[in-house]
This record gives structure tokens, C-alpha cells and sequence, in this order.
């Protein structure tokens, strides 16, 4: 079979759902993993064949159900890295990766730097940094024992260490982690989505991605920063900086709960979508 003859009914069946570019990088993503072949490869010679059709056209009926590609394929790209990822775990984005590179210009400072992931997932944040960082000491947390299996493959699979922790950090939050050290950088991107902006979301998101990772209550959107927030005071050291990503509504919020807290220096920082969506203090 044609793969240009696929490619037609890839749009003959999508292009419904999304958008004419979308479709076209879904397929060449899933020629490239299945066949080898490269979308140059494909444009010189519109005859190439596949005579194993079934694994794209399967994928084809997985799109149509909105099943993200990057779970589809089992892996994506985060910070110039590979990850597998699975519904055990949010797929990693853009403004995370911002995340990481605001901490990595912030680390420069540190000549050997303790960091904690709470909250790890695929372990992207925490494996990016050890990837960059390859003097630090980086642990990571999850209260999902299935995302810290994904996380532990993808930390082998990027050749780095990271110390991964199945703890619950609403269980842990006024006690120290570790009793001879305290972390020289805590950062955190957990659920901030609320119920009401559900609606705002896509299918293939709310259908798919874990809502342990997504969503927070309307009535205290907060919950899990306060409980970090609270055990950073008691892990981080003197002048030891806490990351977060944000609800891109709540920054004022943040600022606010932070304020009463024993933190300094708050700075609030934009993506490259110009919303509010990072947040770093220093301890006191």
C-alpha cells in the first residue's frame, strides 16, 4: 500500500477533528517510527510502499478517538530528551520546558546543588536537570508507584541518577525528608487545573491524560502548593529557591500565599504565551 495513498485517508478521516498541519505531522511521526522513513524520504518518492499497513492504520483509528499521538507512539521529546510516557502520566509541555531552563540559569549560582522533583510524573523535569547538571544531586517524588516505573525507564534510558520517592507529599509536608541534608532547589508543577476550566480543555486531554496530574477542586485550587510551600520550609536550606509552575489565573493568588509564608524575593514569570505561569521564592 501506498504510504501518499494513507496519508490521503489519514486527511480524509482526521481532518474533521484537527487541524490539516496536525494531520500531517501525525503521519509523518508514524512513518518515521514505524517505517524509518523521513518526510523528506516521502516527498522525493511518492511511490514508497508499506506492505505492513495494520500498525498505522490502527493508529489512524486511535486518532479518531482522539488518543494523544505522543501515547500512541509511547514516547515524546522534552528539553531535547526522549521520554516514554503512557496514561500513567501527563504528557510534558512546552511551558515546562521553560521551567527547566529558568532553573538550570538559577543553579549556575550553586556550585554542588541538592534538588527535589515533587511530584515527578514522567520524570522529565527532574531527568532534564540531571542531564544538564550532571554534579547535582537530584531526587524526585510521586505519590503514583505506575509514574515512577515510567519515570525510573526514562531516567535509565537518558543515562543519568535520579533518586526516585513513592511518598504522598500531603503525608509528609510539616516533616523533613531527610535528616542529614536539606535541598538547595525544590520544584514542583502539580495539578492546578480547575473543574471550571474544564471546559476550556480539549477531548483528547480530558480523555485521556491521568486527572491525578490534571485537576484541583474549584474551592481550593491551592491545595497542593500549600501543602509544598509548607514542606519546603521545613527542606529547603537558608536562601534555598522554590520553583512552581502555575494556573496562568492565579498568580496573584500564589503571590499571596506565598507572602505568608517565610519566603523572599518572589518573582513571577511569564511563557512564551505571555501568561503567568512560573513562580520562584527564596527561604528566608
Amino acid at each position: 500500500m501506498r504510504l501518499k495513498d494513507i496519508q490521503n485517508t489519514f486527511h480524509q478521516e482526521l481532518d474533521v477533528l484537527y487541524s490539516s498541519e496536525e494531520v500531517d505531522s501525525f503521519f509523518y511521526m508514524l512513518i518515521e517510527s514505524y517505517y524509518d522513513i523521513s518526510r523528506l524520504q516521502l516527498a522525493t518518492d511518492l511511490n514508497l510502499k508499506t506492505n505492513k499497513p495494520e500498525e498505522i492504520l490502527k493508529s489512524l483509528a486511535l486518532l479518531k478517538k482522539q488518543k494523544p499521538i505522543q501515547y500512541i507512539l509511547g514516547e515524546t521529546e522534552f528539553y531535547g530528551l526522549a521520554f516514554k510516557v503512557n496514561e500513567h502520566v501527563l504528557i510534558p509541555r512546552t511551558e515546562t520546558e521553560e521551567l527547566v531552563e529558568w532553573i538550570l540559569k538559577q543553579s549556575d549560582k550553586l556550585k554542588e546543588t541538592t534538588i527535589l522533583d515533587i511530584g515527578t510524573g514522567s520524570g522529565c523535569i527532574a531527568i532534564s536537570l540531571a542531564k544538564h547538571l550532571p554534579k547535582a544531586k537530584i531526587f524526585a517524588l510521586d505519590v503514583s508507584e505506575e509514574a515512577l516505573h515510567i519515570a525510573e525507564q526514562n531516567a535509565r534510558f537518558n543515562g543519568v541518577e535520579v533518586e526516585f520517592i513513592n511518598k504522598d507529599i500531603f503525608s509528609i509536608s510539616k516533616s523533613k525528608l531527610n535528616t542529614s541534608f536539606k535541598f538547595d532547589i525544590i520544584v514542583s508543577n502539580p495539578p492546578y487545573v480547575r473543574e471550571q476550566e474544564k471546559i476550556y480543555m480539549k477531548a483528547n486531554v480530558i480523555n485521556n491524560e491521568p486527572h491525578l496530574a490534571l485537576f484541583v477542586k474549584d474551592e481550593d485550587p491551592l491545595l497542593f502548593y500549600k501543602a509544598i510551600s509548607e514542606f519546603a520550609v521545613h527542606n529547603l536550606s537558608k536562601n534555598g529557591l522554590l520553583f512552581f509552575e502555575i494556573n496562568e489565573y492565579l498568580g496573584n493568588d500564589m503571590i499571596s500565599l506565598l507572602n505568608n509564608k517565610e519566603f523572599k524575593n518572589i518573582e513571577l514569570k511569564q511563557d512564551i504565551f505571555k501568561k503567568d505561569r512560573m513562580i520562584k521564592v527564596a527561604l528566608n
